[in-house]
């Protein structure tokens, strides 16, 4: 079973989460590692989609909308996992995280959005 990888983009992508997640084992890369900052949301999944990353998100409604755009003209990414800003602490978003890296694959993602609430 292959462990997902997560792409933080620039809203999501906070230190110590960043942190968190490289000290339990899931392999992540930030926007800025991806040298992304500022550049629209289709180049952020494009960079995810090409390094079978999972998406992270807070920008919940762009992404939505552009999940709809991809699938309906028949692309495909690695996933997405979204969550409203400023709703969960850095440590509850990695609990989540985590619950969703040790419950889910590589290949369950794909074309998948996951909603962090949900994962309480």
């Amino acid at each position: 079973m292959s462990q997902i990888k997560l792409y933080l983009d620039e809203d999501a992508m906070h230190r110590r989460l960043v942190a968190a997640l490289h000290s339990r084992g899931v392999e992540t890369v930030t926007a800025i590692e991806a040298n992304l900052v500022g550049n629209p949301d289709e180049d952020h999944l494009a960079f995810a989609t090409a390094h079978d990353c999972v998406l992270y998100s807070f920008n919940v409604s762009d992404f939505c909308r552009i999940h709809s755009q991809f699938i309906r003209a028949g692309g495909k990414h690695a996933g997405m996992i979204l969550a409203p800003q400023q709703k969960f602490s850095v440590g509850e978003q990695t609990r989540r995280i985590l619950r969703i890296h040790a419950t889910t694959n590589a290949d369950s993602m794909r074309n998948r959005i996951e909603f962090l609430g949900n994962w309480g």
